[in-house]
Parts: C-alpha cells; structure tokens; sequence
C-alpha cells in the first residue's frame, strides 16, 4: 500500500471534518474583538452574547481577541452579534461571508500577511499580537485580504508604540531619581522641585497613559470595570494627589501634620509627599508588558502562519492551449494547472499527466515522498520533488485542504477547556472584588496608620492594590496554553478537535484499537511463497503463473496475488480458458499450463494429491490464508496471503504502554487471526468477532467499568465506536463518516501519532495547570502584601512602581510558559 493512499483520504475528508459544528440550523460566525484590555472583558463579552436571543453558546478567547458563537440563523444574525457587543463599550468585527451557513471564516492571509513575528493588532491605543486578524481571512480566497485589516499594526504603528515606550521611559527616568533621592541630593532641595516633576509626569500620563484612561471611562459610561479601570484609578489619584500636592501644599501639611515620605526633608523643598514617579513608571512598566505579552501571545499561532506561509501565490494554468501564470486566487476547479519539478503545487487536484515524488510533510508531518501518478491525488501547498505533473483542480481557496486545516486549528485554538471554567468565574467578579479591597486598604490604613504619615500610606496601598492585581495572567494561562498545544500538534499532523478533546486525551486510561487498517495495512499482501520439495516449479515462476491466472478475478486475495508479481516487475502472460469456481478458486490455461489456484477442497476434488497440509496450517496459525497452487494437475505449492502488519504498530502500542495505557484490539476476524496478529504487536487484550453494530457496545462496556477509553479506527463501521468513546482518533487512511466521528485526527497512518498525541495533551495540560498555579497564587499572595498585611511584623510596604513590574511579569510569565511546548519532541 503506498503512501499515497494512506493519505488521500484524511485530506478529502477535512471539509466534514471542520464543518462538524452544529446542526445545520445553527451556524457560527467569529467576531474579533476590540477593546479587550482583559479576562474580565471577555467574561463580560461572553455573558452577554450568551443572553441574546437565538444565541445557542458564545465564547471568548482572550488570547486571540475572538468571540466564538453559535446560533439560529432564524433568531438573529451577525449584525446583531456585533450590536450587542457595541453595547457593552467594545467593536466587533463583522467577517466577510458571515451568513454562510456551517463555514466559519477560514484561512489566513498567505506569507507576509502572517508576518514571521505575527500578526500586531491596536485596541485602545496598545499592541495586542493576539492573532486574532490573522486568523480570519475572507474565506473565499486564501490569498483574500483580511477582514480585520485595520486592525494590523505595520511596521509604523509599531514604531510609535516603541517611541512612546521609550519617551515615556526618558521622561520617567529623572522623575524616578529625584524620588530616589530622598532629599539627599542637594540639587534637588529647590521649592520648584515639584513642578518639574509634574512636567516630566504629565505627558507621560496624559499621552502614553491616554488609553487606559479612554478605556476606563468607557467601561464607567457603560457601567463596567476592567483592568485598564485598576491601572487608570491607581495612576490617576497617584497623579491627581500629586498636582493637588503640589498646586496646594499648604493644605496637605496641615491634613498630613507636616509629615514626609522622605528620610530628611528636602530644603526649600515642600515636605508634602508626592508620587509622580509612580504614576508614570507605572504607565511606561505596563505599556512595555503589554507590548512584550503581545509579541510573546502571537508567537503562539506561529504554526498556524508557518501553514500559511507555504501557499503558493501563482499557478500556472492551460487556457485555451496556452499557459498563463495567474494570481491563485483567480484558478477555478476545473481548470488544468502545470507543476514542474522542484516547484510548490498551487492547489488540490487530481493528477492527469505525469509522474513524481510530492513531499506531503508539511500536511501530514510524514517526511517520505509520496508517489502521485495519474488518477492520484494532490494537495495545495505540498512540493513537488522529481518530475511535472498536470493537474485537473478540485478544490481551491477556502475549500482546500490546506484552508481546512488552518480552519481545524483555529477552532481548536479559539475553544476552552473545562479546566478554564473557574478562572473564567474569577475572572467576570475580579476587577470588582479588587476595586472594593483597594477601597478597603485606603480606609484602613487612613484610620490605623499615625496621623503624620496616614495619607501616604492609605495611597501607596491602595494604589498597590489595584496596580498589583491581574486578571489578564487567568486570562491567558488555558488559551495560549491550548493555542500552542494545537498548533505544535498540526505541525506533526495531529489535529485535535478543541479544548474538551485536548484535556480528556490525557485522562485516558484504555485504548482501543481497531485491527484492519489500523494496525495493519487494510490491503491483503503476499507474505510468503512455498514451493512442494522436489517440484520443477521455482517460487519466482509459481507467483508469476499464479498472478497471470488470477488477472481476471476481482477476489481481493488475487488482487494481492497480481499486485505483488507486479512489484516484481514481472511480465504476465495472458490467460485463456479463464473460470472463477465461486467460493473455491479459479483455473486458467497460462503459457499452454494448466492452473488450478484455491481452497484444498477444490484441489482435492480435482484429484491432486496434497502434501503441504501441514505447512498450510503452520500459515494460518500465524494468521496468514494460504492459497494452494497446482499446475498440470500436481501440487506445486502455496501461496500465502494476510493483511500484513505495519511495520511500526508493535513500536507504537510499546510506547502506548510506557505511557501506562492499557491497549486493546478490536476485530471482526476470525480469533486465530486476531490472536496472531495480537502476539505480534503485543496487546493487552483481544475482542475477536466482533461485529461492526457491536464494536461501540465494547466501548460502552470498557466505560462502564471504570476506563476512560480512547477509540483509534479508520473505517465506517468504526464511526459509531469513535462516537462512544471518550475520545475518537481517526487515522489519515479513514473515511469522511470516520473523521467525521473523531476528536482527533491522524493524518498520517501511522500508529506512533497516537502516543504522540496522548503525551501533547499530557504536556499541554501541564503547562496549563502550571499557568493557572502563577495565577492564582501571584494574585492570592500579591494582593495582601499590596494591601500592607506585612508593614506590622516588618515595616515593609510594597511600592507601586514593583507592584506594576510584577503585574507586567505575571502575564509574560504565563505566555512564555506556554510557548516551551513549541520546543516539545513528539
């Protein structure tokens, strides 16, 4: 069985298998988002859609800035979506081709549009890389242009970002240092001290900081809070307190008793405390976090581009008896596309002309070539090796296979696992809950602390508090997590459904797999040729006659018969006097021979004395179906034929057992059969003739008594048994019903990407927990010591210029933890 065939069916099979959400009176539309400053936004986002009528679920991916939703076409429409989403402070991007119905958006604008460093996106003002444009080009062309454009930043935009950043740093520096200096500086004991930091301070408030405060007072317009609603009140009473300070310092010392935050009040210098430098150290720390998670968060879909990347922008096409170089958007299916050697293939076809090796590892993670000759298929993106083929198109632009892998990808990436649910439900009451703390700390400490010094220390508190606290880190721990899982996945033609599929994978206990097609090849093949001692006939001559006898059948073990004498590059003869025995064999006149070919009862009845019973029966033990071969009426041996074991099953079910997975085969074979097969790649259990309406009964009947079960299979009867199980694997060789019932999908025949499979989901869901542990534990631990729960054993509080580094940290930390997974070896 070539290469070829193990994989044709897996790509053909992708446009079910992406379309498999929904009935076909729900449809689902993916709205990008703009404003989402973070988690709590998109909690807020998602509860609302969810409450519009006709919308049946709606998520929110954080990460990638998308609103996920699924409704009835008869209720609402997308317009609608993106209204009520306006009516909550933020935009939604409406996608081209929104109502067609069961095609989500698909496709990413091929090469540069991806960009090697991902694609940069503005929302209120600061860069977000989530990738969120680039994952919703228009569906009719790949080479489309992206329908939320305007949302990519250039190298520009990016530009003005780094200028405020660095302005912002330049200003804030001087302003650091004279706080710094606690008065010890003697340059800066002048009475206009003040009024030079509030010079330095107010462009960087005002400018840099703009958009957390549009952003903050955009939530207040809509009765919402954010974390830019955190930053914008701990920055702004900082800074509000400060200009007051110093516009009225009298009327601070008479509040504050005359006391100073400094070790020695600074000459000619008002003693009253103030705290520009943490108003704009805090406004530069959070810019350059958010634009250092943004590039970390789209490095995330860097699978995804690379996909991307590999598309060809032109094709060349037979038109009219010329050939013509054109745009790939503008090829149609039907038309004649020319490859030549060493050239990308443009889009999927069917070969008409020619022959070559196609290098298809960027689709299915296989590095051996694939032979196509005429009638073969070919697949958009794949590189064409050794010669020029001629290609009839079937299929372009968001149909392709490679659009509906990009398309599988970015469901998953955009969907949420179970796990993420509680810091979902934390998220949606955070800001909240933060903004009462910080309340509570100011009054507090106003009430508690000396009266000389309790106006700082209820500001510097609180202002710690809300500066210190992050949602956005809970936010990110699942997605990026999940985003880098899936697409590191894809890379090694793993495709995994969603976030559900990925975190039950690596509970699984117990895999099942289905024996035909599977862990052995689905084609019967020669195994073994035996010739009777002392007869005149050699074993190459007894398969050539053998083969030239059985050309005329259409019994699959003669196929296998023909098919290996021709791999042999051996010349058949033609036979006459052709008769297929139903049920026994066939005889024929080959070479002016008689050939009797079949069952040792149909021989028997012919009077041929049989002698290798014995070796007949040593085959089918191992289960193998031996086929008798007499010629002029004489035995002249056998010819042994079985579905044959891929040669990497038995390393790959070794593997699923070091994983501690119990494995188990299916089969609707005889038990001698199955019992062969099994000692050969060493399973644990064996189910034997087993029909195909029984086979999700067993899978049923494995979960009921306690496993979580895994179901790999390839064929139609497997469909049923792939929706019953915990998780459904569908293998590259599988029909359209089979990937259509699957979670994952395979798509190489290759039983080693199970166990690869498995351990991804393994790591993926490490990593999550492990993000969601920072999380959690930064805010429970950081929050507190904000608040000045240690100034009573240490005299220690934490200063709102570290709380804003930490704050920033905590969300690169997470996404930088996701991306290790890129490195992981399969």
């Amino acid at each position: 069985m070539t290469a070829h065939d193990h994989k044709d069916t897996a790509a053909g099979s992708l446009g079910t298998h992406a379309a498999r959400s929904g009935t076909t009176s729900t449809r689902r539309v993916d709205l990008p988002i703009e404003g989402m400053s973070c988690a709590s936004c998109g909690s807020r986002i998602q509860k609302h859609l969810s409450r519009q009528p006709g919308v049946e679920s709606a998520g929110v991916n954080f990460a990638t800035k998308v609103a996920t939703v699924r409704y009835n076409p008869a209720a609402t429409h997308p317009e609608k979506l993106a209204e009520a989403v306006s009516d909550l402070g933020y935009r939604a991007i409406l996608p081209p081709h929104a109502e067609e119905p069961r095609q989500p958006p698909s496709g990413l604008p091929p090469g540069e549009a991806g960009g090697s460093r991902g694609a940069m996106h503005v929302a209120q003002g600061y860069v977000s890389r989530s990738g969120a444009a680039a994952g919703h080009a228009n569906p009719a062309s790949v080479g489309g242009a992206d329908h939320a454009s305007h949302m990519s930043v250039g190298e520009a935009d990016e530009k003005r970002l780094l200028v405020k950043i660095v302005a912002g740093a330049a200003l804030s520096l001087p302003v650091l240092v004279i706080a710094m200096s606690h008065g010890q500086v003697r340059a800066f004991n002048v009475h206009w001290i003040n009024w030079l930091q509030l010079a330095l301070t107010t462009p960087v408030v005002l400018w840099c900081g703009w958009p957390f405060f549009r952003s903050a007072w955009k939530g207040l317009r809509h009765l919402s809070a954010n974390m830019d609603t955190l930053v914008a009140m701990g920055t702004g009473s900082a800074y509000l307190y400060s200009l007051a300070a110093t516009a009225w310092p009298r009327f601070f010392e008479a509040a504050t008793g005359g006391g100073s935050h400094t070790a020695e009040p600074m000459r000619g210098a008002s003693t009253v405390p103030v705290y520009f430098e943490a108003a704009a150290v805090i406004i530069v720390l959070i810019l350059l976090g958010k634009y250092l998670e943004a590039r970390a968060t789209g490095r995330t879909t860097a699978a995804i581009r690379r996909l991307i990347g590999l598309q060809a922008r032109t094709a060349r096409v037979v038109r009219e008896g010329a050939e013509h170089d054109i745009p790939i958007e503008l090829v149609v299916a039907g038309d004649r596309v020319l490859v030549r050697p060493g050239e990308k293939i443009p889009v999927d076809g069917i070969v008409e002309s020619g022959q070559s090796a196609v290098d298809e590892s960027m689709l299915t993670g296989e590095s051996v070539p694939v032979e196509k000759y005429p009638g073969a298929r070919a697949y958009g993106a794949t590189m064409n090796t050794t010669g020029a083929l001629r290609l009839v198109t079937t299929r372009t632009g968001a149909d392709s296979a490679l659009q509906q892998i990009v398309r599988l990808v970015q469901e998953a990436q955009g969907s949420k696992a179970p796990i993420a649910r509680l810091a979902d439900r934390i998220s949606g009451v955070f800001v909240p809950v933060v903004i009462a703390v910080a309340a509570a700390t100011f009054v507090f400490w106003w009430f508690l602390a000396p009266a000389d010094s309790r106006l700082s220390m209820a500001l510097v508190t609180s202002v710690s508090v809300l500066i210190i606290a992050c949602p956005c880190a809970l936010g990110l721990a699942t997605p990026t997590a999940i985003m880098v899982g899936t697409g590191r996945g894809a890379e090694k033609g793993i495709l995994i459904r969603g976030g559900e599929a990925l975190e039950t994978a690596h509970k699984l206990t117990t895999i099942v797999l289905d024996k035909t097609g599977t862990i052995t090849h689905g084609k019967p093949a020669v195994t073994d040729i035996v010739t009777k001692a002392g007869s005149p006939t050699e074993a190459h001559e007894l398969l050539r006659l053998a083969a030239s006898a059985e050309q005329h059948s259409e019994h699959p073990l003669a196929a296998a018969i023909v098919r290996e004498a021709l791999a042999r590059n051996m010349k058949l003869a033609v036979p006459s006097a052709f008769r297929a025995l139903v049920g026994l064999g066939v005889e024929a006149t080959v070479d002016g021979s008689q050939v009797l070919i079949g069952t040792p009862s149909l021989l028997g009845e012919r009077g041929v004395v049989m002698a290798l019973g014995g070796r007949a029966a040593e085959l089918a033990a191992l289960g193998r179906t031996p086929i008798f071969v007499a010629i002029d009426g004489r035995e002249a041996g056998i010819v042994a034929v079985a579905d044959t074991v891929r040669e990497e099953s038995g390393s790959a079910i070794a593997t699923m057992r070091r994983l501690g997975l119990r494995v188990v085969m299916l089969t609707g074979d005889n038990r001698r059969t199955a019992e062969a097969v099994a000692s050969q790649v060493g399973v644990d259990e064996v189910f034997a003739e087993v029909l195909p309406r029984d086979k999700a009964e067993r899978v049923k009947s494995l979960r009921s008594e306690g496993h979580i079960v895994g179901m790999v299979g390839d064929g139609i009867n497997d469909a049923p048994a792939l929706a019953q199980a915990d998780v459904g694997l569908a293998v590259g060789s599988g029909t359209d019903v089979a990937i259509e019932s699957a979670d994952i999908t395979l798509m190489r025949s290759d039983l080693r990407a199970v166990p690869q499979a498995i351990a991804l989901s393994r790591a993926t869901m490490r990593t999550i927990r492990q993000n969601l542990f920072w999380a959690f534990i930064y805010n429970v631990v950081g929050i507190p010591v904000a608040a000045g729960v240690l100034f009573p054993f240490t005299g220690w509080l934490l200063s709102p210029i570290i709380a804003s580094a930490a704050m920033a940290f905590s969300s690169v930390s997470v996404v930088l933890n996701s991306l290790r997974l890129r490195g992981l070896r399969l």
